[in-house]
């Protein structure tokens, strides 16, 4: 969902600068309609296991006609202590129903220069606009495509394929989650976890870069120290708090390491009333 952010290979002929934004404002809590009505009746048993949780979450987040979210994200490539990086904010509305409707603003940052970027969906085909380029198109099927949309309803979806993998917890302030992670491990050996193979479609444009660029790391040599991603759930309504996902790898280089890092996290602000329609002049 996130190569917009493949960070540049560019430290292997001059030194990186790192690069930073002004962090938004922090999003409001999800409103919705009053926690006593979306309530489970006392006759209604209390859900336990995570594919419980997760159909209360459906059903929660199709009550409303459609969500608000804020999307906060960053990537960042190190090695020897520089750095290349971005990162991306955004605001995401999206209706829902069978014929539901994404729309997207949002802005990368990267060594100081900010580039725009806006993305609807609309009947399975998303269609996009970086900068001042023209608008581009295709269905959600196309990686190139689905990998920009940042979309927390899917997410509850994704969740349900990772199976017995998804583990539940009561968080301190009282809201449940959902999070599927690996431990730290050689790449060859978690490749075929759902987690890891998510992270390692998030880490190939960068990884494209560097063999272009003259590093010959192949798989067997690459490291995954973090993959994990979590939903947190309000605990009275089920409705969608947050979905986060995060990836870390080492990548072996003239015997020692780079760290590629991603960590996206998308927070919902609000319910969402409007319509969403393409704009004139495109599709």
């Amino acid at each position: 969902m996130r190569r917009r952010l493949a960070a540049a290979a560019a430290f292997l002929s001059v030194a990186l600068t790192g690069c930073s934004a002004d962090d938004p404002p922090p999003p409001v809590e999800p409103s919705g309609r009053a926690a006593a009505a979306k309530a489970q009746p006392p006759s209604e048993p209390e859900p336990e296991t995570p594919a419980e949780f997760l159909a209360l979450a459906e059903k929660a987040m199709a009550g409303e006609k459609g969500w608000t979210f804020a999307v906060k994200g960053s990537e960042e490539l190190v090695l020897r202590g520089q750095k290349s990086g971005a990162t991306y904010t955004a605001t995401v509305r999206r209706t829902t129903g069978e014929t539901w409707a994404l729309h997207s603003t949002g802005t990368s940052r990267s060594k100081g220069v900010a580039t725009p970027e806006e993305i609807y969906v609309l009947d399975g085909t998303g269609y996009v606009r970086e900068g001042g380029a023209t608008w581009t198109h295709g269905p959600l099927s196309d990686p190139e495509i689905a990998d920009k949309v940042e979309d927390p309803v899917a997410a509850l979806e994704s969740f349900r394929d990772y199976g017995d993998a998804v583990t539940l917890a009561e968080r301190a302030d009282g809201q449940v989650e959902l999070r599927v992670r690996t431990a730290p491990a050689a790449l060859t050996a978690v490749r075929d976890q759902r987690v890891v193979r998510k992270a390692l479609r998030e880490l190939t444009p960068t990884l494209e870069q560097l063999r272009a660029a003259g590093v010959t790391a192949s798989e067997s040599g690459i490291t995954v120290e973090r993959a994990d991603e979590s939903v947190v759930l309000d605990s009275s309504t089920y409705q969608v708090v947050s979905h986060a996902f995060r990836c870390v790898f080492r990548i072996p280089y003239e015997g020692q390491s780079m760290r590629y890092r991603q960590d996206v996290t998308e927070r919902t602000s609000g319910t969402y009333d409007g319509a969403i329609t393409l704009p004139a002049g495109v599709g």
